[in-house]
């Protein structure tokens, strides 16, 4: 699919904020954060097809930290799954689109997440069974940086490494927020490459805002033969909100009116 990816991820970021400030508040900070990633995966590098989403050839996306879930279901909606005015519809009674990802209430979820630290098990099932199957799909799946603080992410890491999937391609959103202070003050985790090339994957870093440095570096891990990739990519907590931005308190919260104002100003939110 052929398109400004640049210009989509802005788009994708202001309709995320708006998406969340109708919605009363949500998780801000680590939606905006991904934009540019989810953009160079779903408008350029993954095999997707709105039109039949339970397609057998479909690439496969996990997104583990599930909280993002507003900025993928944006992503979704402008990649053509659903309309953008159902965005309307997030975390009210009764909807298809909840806070967490739910894979039963809408097509083009793979996963159901929200639990952290669960995601990456759930993509080496699937990386396993499609290479049994000797199926040429991949696998992405995208992780929070706090969630590497959980056990199962590491038993995950090994059994990657141990069956050599090469057909899944793992990021981490390296903003160093988490719901309960910095990254560094919970649980130190540098140097968070060096860990996961330890466990057999090959690792790659990389500026995940720059559009262009994203779509170099996935298309490098793509080729990796014979083992995992893992991609970390360095981000900005709350991307493009300066009052949010590299804050953990905007992990989740509710903006107020000036806020909401001056949000939409920098993000170039037109009404």
């Amino acid at each position: 699919m052929s398109c400004d990816l640049k210009e989509m991820s802005e788009t994708i970021r202001r309709t995320t904020f708006q998406a969340i400030s109708n919605a009363g508040g949500g998780h801000y900070g680590g939606s905006l954060s991904i934009s540019e990633i989810l953009t160079v995966l779903y408008f350029k590098i993954m095999h997707v097809d709105p039109q039949h989403p339970d397609d057998d050839e479909r690439d496969r996306f996990i997104l583990s930290k599930g909280h993002g879930g507003p900025a993928l279901y944006t992503t979704l909606a402008l990649r053509g799954y659903f309309p953008v005015s159902d965005l309307e519809k997030l975390d009210k009674p009764l909807s298809n689109f909840p806070k967490h990802i739910d894979r039963l209430k809408l097509k083009g979820i793979e996963a159901s997440t929200g639990p952290l630290g669960q995601g990456l098990s759930i993509a080496c099932g699937m990386g396993i069974s499609l290479k049994q199957q000797n199926r040429k799909n991949r696998v992405f799946v995208l992780m929070g940086d706090g969630e590497c603080n959980s056990g199962q992410l590491w038993e995950a890491a090994m059994t990657a490494g141990k069956y050599k999937l090469d057909n899944l391609v793992a990021f981490v959103d390296r903003n160093n927020c988490q719901i309960d202070g910095t990254c560094d003050e919970i649980m130190p985790m540098e140097p968070l490459g060096e860990r996961f090339a330890a466990f057999g994957w090959q690792v790659f870093e990389t500026d995940g805002h720059d559009i262009d440095a994203l779509l170099t570096t996935i298309e490098a891990a793509v080729q990796v033969k014979d083992k995992p990739a893992m991609i970390v990519a360095t981000t900005v907590k709350g991307k493009g909100v300066s009052y949010m931005e590299n804050r953990f308190e905007w992990h989740s919260g509710k903006v107020s009116q000036e806020q909401y104002e001056q949000a939409v100003q920098e993000l170039g939110v037109t009404t």
